[in-house]
């Protein structure tokens, strides 16, 4: 009885250290983020030279700041962004980066052990474990908006967009990105994959030129009320029509906004000659203007 128990004893601490060191990786391949606006995000280091995957809404910007788990604090420049996915690339003057493993998301089950790292409300390199809810696989639209999204019963907090979701053995399967209907939902690392080699870039894609935030209602965290202007580039399509910071942008093309990407959706789907009226909140009051639309590179988009 005596060798049973101290064998299920040694077992249990095994696969204790096991998850331990997988862990420990996965927090060294994971960076904080900060960008131009408001709060930190998080990232994964993708290759030992980089690119940096973040989400678009947390890589505000051209540049952002990033914070490496060995304490090195590095400037990097955002060199693509899709808000369509809410992907950005970073890029750092770096070499030997503790890069992460990529797995296959289409080969996913549901009930697979998933672990989440980043850095909520300030807690660096905080990690959650969960299970996966529905996969993304290919075909599947699941999520806010119509896009393909892992979804997983794990908790998550500000500060966790941008970070890895993860398998049982490290391997990066997603990029954790919000919070819906109590679930995290992750962009696959299919995607991820796809974004970086620009198989998916559409260059010429039309541009607004404003950084947005999705508004949620309170007791509906998957009910979209708007989104939310945080910044607006100058000389941008945005400036020019008079939409300004603070504005809650509500629909377009005469349709309301149901996702968080059903900007970039109206705009890929605009007119160019004639451009797209964008309706918004200010100050209580309803507004719609008129938005020309010139062409600018797919990096670029915001």
């Amino acid at each position: 009885m005596v060798v049973v128990e101290n064998a299920a004893a040694t077992g249990s601490l095994s696969l204790s250290e096991e998850l331990a060191a997988v862990a420990a990786r996965l927090r060294r391949s994971t960076v904080l983020v900060r960008g131009r606006g408001r709060g930190a995000g998080s990232g994964v280091i993708w290759s030992s030279r980089g690119p940096i995957v973040t989400n678009a809404h947390v890589a505000q910007g051209p540049r952002s700041s990033v914070g490496l788990s060995d304490g090195r604090s590095l400037e990097a420049v955002v060199t693509a962004r899709d808000p369509y996915r809410d992907l950005a690339a970073l890029a750092v003057d770096a070499q030997d980066l503790p890069a992460a493993d990529a797995a296959d998301s289409d080969g996913l089950r549901v009930g697979d052990l998933v672990l989440a790292v980043g850095n909520p409300l300030g807690m660096i390199g905080a990690l959650a474990t969960g299970i996966i809810h529905t996969t993304g696989a290919a075909g599947a639209r699941n999520g806010p908006g119509g896009q393909r999204w892992i979804q997983a019963d794990v908790r998550l907090a500000p500060g966790n967009s941008g970070g890895p979701l993860a398998d049982a053995r490290g391997r990066v399967i997603g990029i954790n990105t919000m919070v819906a209907g109590g679930l995290a939902l992750a962009v696959p690392s299919n995607a991820v994959t796809e974004f970086l080699s620009g198989a998916s870039e559409e260059h010429g894609r039309p541009r607004l030129g404003v950084t947005i935030e999705p508004v949620l209602a309170p007791r509906l965290s998957d009910r979209l009320l708007g989104l939310l202007v945080l910044e607006v580039e100058p000389g941008s399509p945005a400036e020019a029509a008079g939409i300004a910071v603070g504005d809650v942008l509500i629909g377009a093309g005469g349709r309301s906004f149901n996702g968080p990407y059903d900007l970039a959706r109206a705009l890929r789907n605009a007119d160019r000659a004639s451009g797209v009226e964008i309706d918004f909140i200010r100050g209580g009051r309803r507004v719609t203007r008129d938005v020309r639309l010139p062409v600018q590179p797919a990096t670029s988009e915001r």
